[in-house]
């Protein structure tokens, strides 16, 4: 049997997959690799790591964060997509917020939208400051993956920002130890494996 078919299988039987989300995934990857060739998306490109790299490391917040109690989610220097992406074809419900300031990757994540038929997903080419100053709105996770520093992320709780009421969500490595800055903010870590690395999630919230 041929390995990417097994890779496919196993992503899909972990996630309980419907066929059309496997398809989506699938057409997903497709498109990562040939817009990758063009200009610099990832240098994650091999059928393997992508899975579990990008795709099941986004997915792997829904062991830790009940998703269908969610209503609208923004995925803070979005890139290729992850997490917001594989979390919106996972939870179709979610309308999702991608941020990216790369005009390049906005294109690619608008066809990636398109191309999977996804709705309710929206793309903002501001940065993370401007955004906050100069923007409004219901958005009940913040997630950062390899974007910003903890230290950037936490203004999204200043006193005159619009979703100072929001959770945030970092996707941290082993080696990152929580500032005192931070830790007035941390109410939770949940500790996982991705491939054959050990990370874990930071919560953040205000209150």
């Amino acid at each position: 049997m041929e390995k990417k078919y097994i890779l496919w299988q196993k992503f899909a039987e972990k996630n309980n997959l419907t066929e059309k989300q496997l398809t989506q995934f699938q057409r997903y990857y497709d498109l990562l690799t040939t817009s990758n060739k063009l200009f610099n998306i990832t240098a994650i490109t091999d059928i393997e790591s992508v899975i579990a790299y990008h795709f099941q490391d986004s997915l792997s917040l829904q062991d830790f964060l009940d998703m269908r109690a969610l209503t609208s989610l923004c995925d803070i220097g979005s890139g290729g997509g992850f997490p917001g992406i594989p979390l919106k074809i996972i939870f179709p419900h979610v309308n999702v917020l991608l941020l990216e300031v790369s005009q390049k990757k906005i294109e690619f994540l608008e066809t990636v939208v398109d191309e999977l038929g996804l709705e309710n997903v929206e793309m903002c080419d501001l940065d993370w400051r401007t955004f906050l100053r100069k923007t409004e709105g219901q958005i009940d996770v913040f997630c950062a993956r390899a974007s910003l520093h903890p230290d950037e992320l936490l203004r999204v709780f200043s006193g005159s920002s619009a979703y100072k009421d929001s959770t945030l969500v970092y996707w941290a490595s082993q080696q990152w130890n929580a500032s005192e800055k931070e830790k007035r903010f941390l109410k939770n870590t949940f500790e996982y494996c991705v491939g054959d690395r050990k990370r874990f999630y930071a919560i953040f919230k205000k209150s």
